[in-house]
């Protein structure tokens, strides 16, 4: 089992991310006049080892550009750049690599094309590509793993437990600590959840892996209502000085809900490349009536509307948010959130599907929220309240609601 599985697996909820647009559109575009043109360079810090870790890698697939070997480890280093700058650039970068090798593909490169079409959304091919490496190779945690975050995104809690028995089957104790301690957290055991995933922390002294184990427990923490539990675990995250476009955002998103806007300015005035943190960025600057807010938002209107040029839809719940709390359009923001619920059913899509709906009065749209909370038993207070709301908007669908 190659540890980078791990380390990919653990980084996946980043990746369902899927919305961190950052092709900047400011400028009229450009057709290369040759292969040889440089577009654009992309930013490395001057003391930045990855930059040399990759001229390195890239000279070894330049060397054997057969090896499947080489350009493995040059798409996967693509790959977790993408997760830790939230820039999908890196994304495409890998994709070019693998896609080179055609149907000529072996489990290693099935492996990487399926956690390049997951990003992207295409869940049923990247399942499909998961599972095609099982059948080379039934014992690959990193496959179940994989296929266990989706069908949690998919809200197929039965499928996904069967990854994670699997994982355990395997004697991957924090694996199957991660997949279960979510599926935990997503019907209705909050408490066991936080147990769980407090268990797999105890197993493991890789950075990586504790670095997205202290951040979902934050989110348990936080959804549990206990604030300075949560607080301390994402400062235990951030402590770990490890880039992570996630952890940013759920400890971004944790200071917006507390009224700690300065402190997201503070945090994010860097990360402007990534939509989704320049989103956050944002919504802190327009909170405390900064100038650049007006900039910001304009420059993710334009990403936003480059992304629907390129048929690109794996955004919808940051534009949801970005029509909601920015433009002030809740119309186009609750249409945007049902799209996204449609493909992804997280804590967090749900949360922008009820806001939403109950800023457009639209009481019709929330009811799949309001199913998907009776049917887990999700125990976010914040959610429940939000759902309680939207029952008194005037639909029919709303008189024979569930419980919310």
């Amino acid at each position: 089992m190659n540890i980078k599985y791990c380390q990919w697996t653990f980084r996946l909820s980043v990746a369902l991310l899927g919305t961190l647009l950052a092709v900047p559109v400011l400028s009229a575009p450009r057709t290369p006049i040759d292969d040889a043109s440089v577009i654009e360079r992309l930013p490395f810090r001057a003391s930045d080892s990855r930059s040399r870790a990759l001229a390195d890698l890239r000279a070894n697939v330049l060397k054997a550009p057969e090896d499947t070997s080489a350009s493995v480890a040059l798409a996967q280093a693509y790959f977790d750049l993408a997760l830790a700058r939230g820039d999908p650039r890196y994304v495409g970068y890998a994709d070019a690599i693998v896609t080179r090798f055609g149907t000529r593909m072996d489990a290693e490169l099935l492996m990487v094309r399926g956690m390049l079409r997951q990003y992207r959304h295409d869940f049923a091919a990247a399942l499909a590509d998961f599972a095609a490496v099982l059948m080379l190779d039934p014992d690959r945690a990193g496959a179940h793993a994989w296929r266990g975050a989706i069908y949690l995104v998919e809200a197929q809690y039965a499928n996904a437990r069967e990854e994670c028995a699997a994982l355990l089957r395997l004697q991957r104790p924090v694996l199957h600590g991660g997949c279960a301690g979510l599926a935990q957290a997503y019907t209705g055991q909050l408490a066991g959840a936080y147990a769980t995933l407090q268990q797999a922390l105890a197993l493991t002294y890789a950075d990586d892996q504790r670095l997205w184990l202290l951040t979902r427990l934050g989110e348990v923490a936080a959804w549990q209502g206990q604030s300075a539990k949560a607080e301390r675990h994402y400062r235990e995250a951030l402590a770990l000085g490890q880039d992570d476009g996630y952890l940013l955002a759920a400890w971004a998103d944790f200071l917006l809900d507390n009224r700690r806007p300065t402190e997201v300015v503070k945090l994010l005035a860097s990360w402007e490349a990534s939509d989704g943190l320049l989103l956050r960025l944002a919504e802190a600057e327009a909170a405390l009536q900064l100038p650049a807010a007006s900039a910001h938002i304009q420059a993710l209107d334009d990403r936003f509307a480059a992304a629907k040029l390129r048929g690109d839809t794996t955004h919808r719940a940051e534009e949801a948010r970005f029509q909601l709390r920015l433009r002030k359009n809740p119309a186009q923001a609750v249409e945007l959130a049902a799209a996204n619920y449609m493909v992804q059913k997280e804590p967090r899509d749900l949360r922008i599907l009820l806001e939403s709906a109950l800023a457009a009065g639209d009481g019709k749209a929330a009811q799949a929220a309001r199913d998907w909370l009776q049917r887990t038993g999700f125990e976010d207070a914040r959610l429940r309240a939000l759902a309680a709301q939207t029952l008194q908007l005037p639909t029919s669908t709303n008189k024979s609601g569930g419980t919310p």
